[in-house]
């Protein structure tokens, strides 16, 4: 059911996230991009701002706010330039926090949750695996039952948040011969024997963002982790996966708006040939061109929003929004750095740094090839 939005308390909550943004995090983040990692403490930070897990009920520790809300502090990360920030934002709120709410019981709710609000846990979810990425049903981590207890063995990769991640949402094969029925998924305690993390991998953007490989050996998790029922996994995932695809989209409008911005100002001071960029009909064109293609897409995830808070969201359509979206930012993006010219190569000017962020955007959440095919089934049956 559609919780009311209150414009005005949206704008004041906006205010706040941005003034917490520009003060924890702006005068840091460039640092933190060269170390390749934000600091642990920054979820704490978070935390104590009220940014994280923001549309979690009251009684396990949220705010209960509408989704909207959560929507915006990712998307004012986004519009700001923290790329790898919202990133890993939206995985522990939007993604992570969700499962629990839906499927976990009031046990793992009252475990998890409070502490994801408040940032003293970080929650990542694991499904990638190294032969396995958009096709979930080839994934080979096994979880064997053993009594009261589950035995897991296998790896992931490419997990966002894996470096600080206190709790893992793994997906694991329960049954290795029944196919997607066999998949179960677990909330898996870090700091449990037989856990280990790879390295944080070096990526050509997001930099900040830690993104790391996960290794589990005889890992042995109580039969009190399973989240759900067993053989349900991958239902839950497909049930879940529109929020995380419609928040990806979003974020993708916002940072095409922040890397218009950006681009905006510069023309309006840059000169060639004895004018203002701004004055050159290739220079408005290119902008007029981008900020229609910006508005398109906002349009439409604003519309999609809409319809996942009124319940009826369904998979096809947040695919288009993640399609669409992101294959905009990406436009968008290298339409920006192009009128910067050369200084839009180098990494003192932050549109570069939109430039290299946007890229995975069309990858993670499900590639743009798979959005178009789950898009293309709904219109004409599967080939």
């Amino acid at each position: 059911m559609t919780q009311a939005v209150d414009q005005e308390e949206l704008a004041l909550f906006r205010e706040s996230v941005v003034k917490a943004l520009e003060t924890e995090v702006a005068p840091h983040y460039e640092q933190w991009e060269k170390a390749g990692i934000v600091p642990r403490e920054l979820w704490q930070t978070l935390g104590n701002a009220g940014m994280l897990c923001v549309d979690v009920p009251e009684a396990w520790g949220g705010c209960g706010a509408p989704f909207l809300y959560s929507v915006v502090v990712g998307q004012e990360m986004a519009r700001l330039g923290f790329g790898a920030l919202s990133t890993n934002v939206m995985v522990h709120s939007d993604i992570v926090a969700p499962y629990i709410s839906h499927l976990g019981n009031d046990e793992q709710r009252r475990r998890w949750l409070p502490a994801m609000v408040s940032g003293e846990v970080v929650g990542a979810i694991a499904m990638t695996e190294p032969g396995a990425g958009s096709d979930l049903q080839a994934i080979r981590t096994t979880a064997v039952r053993q009594g009261d207890e589950y035995v897991l063995n296998g790896s992931k990769t490419f997990i966002t948040n894996g470096q600080h991640a206190d709790m893992v949402i793994v997906a694991a094969k329960t049954d290795p011969a029944a196919g997607a029925k066999g998949i179960s998924l677990f909330l898996v305690d870090t700091s449990l024997p037989g856990f280990s993390r790879g390295r944080n991998l070096d990526k050509i953007g997001q930099h900040s963002g830690d993104t790391s490989e996960l290794f589990f050996s005889d890992l042995r998790v109580p039969a009190s982790a399973l989240l759900g029922e067993e053989g349900q996994g991958f239902i839950y995932l497909m049930r879940e996966l529109p929020r995380e695809r419609l928040v990806i989209g979003a974020l993708g409008v916002a940072a095409a708006r922040g890397a218009l911005d950006l681009t905006l100002r510069y023309v309006q001071e840059r000169e060639l040939f004895g004018q203002k960029l701004a004055q050159l009909q290739n220079t408005r064109f290119e902008i007029a061109r981008m900020e229609t293609d910006y508005q398109v897409n906002r349009a439409f995830v604003d519309e999609c929003i809409a319809k996942y808070e009124a319940g009826t969201l369904d998979a096809p359509t947040a695919s288009m929004a993640k399609y669409s979206a992101t294959e905009m930012q990406c436009r968008v993006a290298d339409g920006c750095l192009q009128l910067f010219g050369g200084y839009g190569y180098t990494t003192e000017y932050p549109i570069s740094r939109a430039f290299i962020d946007a890229r995975v955007q069309r990858i993670y959440g499900g590639t743009s090839e798979v959005m178009k095919e789950i898009i293309a089934r709904s219109l004409l049956g599967r080939s």
